[in-house]
C-alpha cells in the first residue's frame, strides 16, 4: 500500500465546492473518477480542506492510498491528460503512509482579490470582485490587526455546518493595492470556519468604505454572532494559495 500527495491547482467556477456531493459536479469526484480509471481501483481522496462552490485553489494538497505499483511521475501525467483543463495535478509524491492531508496541515493561507478601480475589466473577470467605491486600504490594515492570534471568531461563521469549536488562530494578514487597482487580502491560520474569510474581508471591506467604525470588530468578535459581521463576498474572488506542514 502507498500512500500519493497531491499539488492540485484548480478554477472552482465550474464546481459545487471540493468535497463530493450526489448529483453535483466537484472537484473531488473529478479527480477520483479520473483516478480510478488510471490505477483501475477506487480511491479516496483526503484533502487539506473544503473549499466551497466556485472558490480556486493554487496548491490545493490530497492524498489517497492507493495499491498500484504506477509511478508518480505517470500518475501525475496521466491525471492531466485525463482531467478537464480547470484542474491541473501541480506535483505528485509517495508520502510515508501516516501522511494526512487535512490533519497534517499547520497552516492555510487564502487570498482574496478585489478590483478598485473607476472602470470594470474583462480579463481575469472571473477571479475577482470589483467594488468601484472608494476603499481606504490603510483603515482595513489597521482594523484587520484586531483579529491577529487566538480568538473565537464565531461571527465570522456561516451557518450550514455544525462547528463545537469556533477558536482559530490567525498568524497574518496583509492587504496591499498595486497600481492596477487589485487589492489583495491574504490570510493565514492554522484552519478555517465556513465562509470564515469570505466574511471577514465583508467586514473589513465596509470599514475601508465608512460605512464601519475603526475599531468596531471588537465588538463584532465579542457578539459572537453572525449578524454583527459584515456581509459575505463573492466566492469567485477567493482562492486557497498554500498550505504549509
Amino acid at each position: 500500500m502507498r500512500n500519493i500527495k497531491l499539488t492540485i491547482e484548480y478554477d472552482g467556477t465550474r464546481y459545487a465546492g471540493w468535497q463530493f456531493q450526489p448529483g453535483c459536479k466537484t472537484i473531488q469526484a473529478t479527480i477520483e473518477q479520473a483516478l480510478k480509471k488510471i490505477l483501475k481501483e477506487k480511491v479516496n481522496l483526503i484533502a487539506s480542506g473544503r473549499t466551497d462552490a466556485g472558490v480556486h485553489a493554487e496548491e490545493q494538497v490530497a492524498n489517497f492510498r492507493t495499491k498500484s505499483g504506477l509511478s508518480q511521475e505517470k500518475i501525475k501525467n496521466a491525471l492531466n491528460h485525463n482531467l478537464p483543463g480547470d484542474i491541473v495535478i501541480k506535483a505528485c509524491h509517495q508520502a510515508p503512509l501516516n501522511f494526512n492531508a487535512r490533519f497534517d496541515a499547520k497552516s492555510k493561507v487564502y487570498r482574496y482579490v478585489l478590483h478598485n478601480g473607476p472602470t470594470r475589466i474583462a480579463i481575469n473577470r472571473q477571479y475577482v470582485y470589483r467594488v468601484p467605491y472608494f476603499i481606504d486600504v490603510e483603515l482595513m490594515k489597521k482594523e484587520a490587526k484586531l483579529l491577529l492570534g487566538k480568538k473565537n471568531f464565531k461571527s465570522f461563521h456561516a451557518s450550514g455546518r455544525k462547528v463545537k469549536d469556533f477558536t482559530r488562530c490567525i498568524k497574518r494578514i496583509d492587504i496591499k493595492k498595486d497600481k492596477g487597482d487589485f487589492i489583495t487580502i491574504d490570510i493565514e491560520a492554522n484552519g478555517f470556519l465556513y465562509n470564515m474569510v469570505r466574511n471577514i474581508v465583508g467586514t473589513l471591506v465596509e470599514v475601508g468604505r465608512l460605512k464601519r467604525p475603526v475599531g468596531s470588530t471588537r465588538d463584532v468578535l465579542k457578539a459572537r454572532d453572525r449578524s454583527f459581521a459584515g456581509p459575505t463576498m463573492p466566492a469567485k474572488g477567493l482562492c486557497l494559495i498554500k498550505v504549509r506542514y
